[in-house]
């Protein structure tokens, strides 16, 4: 009688407590993330959309993909990317509006050269605009 060797078991079981389980009020319900994921970008970078005309300032960033199912599915399937990477929530804008994006990793290039980024949320949690890049008001990290 054979079953999986005890380093393929230990190897599943340190697989899952690799993960963490956090409610994201996007999908209304609980996600499981890497314990440890590597973001690219962090709060205050201003980044551009790889193929959409739009730029903004990243205020949020979810470890792995953290909408819910309606919101990737409404995404073409060759162009959806994966949900494993980090999510980035952004202030925003193109040559018509402002509004809040989410935003795979894969999709954002770096902006910073661009100039300031001209969203009317941005003064509440940022303040001056420096180096291509906000700084984040006082009181609002951890």
């Amino acid at each position: 009688m054979s079953g999986p060797s005890r380093s393929q078991t230990d190897s599943s079981t340190k697989r899952e407590t690799d993960r963490a389980t956090y409610f994201s009020p996007q999908a209304g319900r609980a996600v499981t993330a890497p314990s440890v994921s590597e973001a690219r970008f962090t709060i205050g970078d201003v980044v551009r959309h790889r193929t959409h005309d739009f730029r903004g300032v990243i205020f949020d960033i979810d470890p792995v993909f953290a909408n819910s199912d309606e919101w990737y599915e409404s995404i073409p399937k060759a162009t959806r990317p994966t949900r494993e990477q980090p999510f980035y929530h952004l202030f925003a804008e193109n040559d018509e509006a402002s509004y809040i994006a989410y935003v795979s990793q894969q999709n954002l290039v770096r902006d910073g050269d661009g100039g300031p980024v001209e969203h009317p949320s941005i003064d509440m949690l940022f303040g001056d605009f420096l180096d291509g890049r906000y700084n984040l008001l006082r009181g609002m990290s951890h």
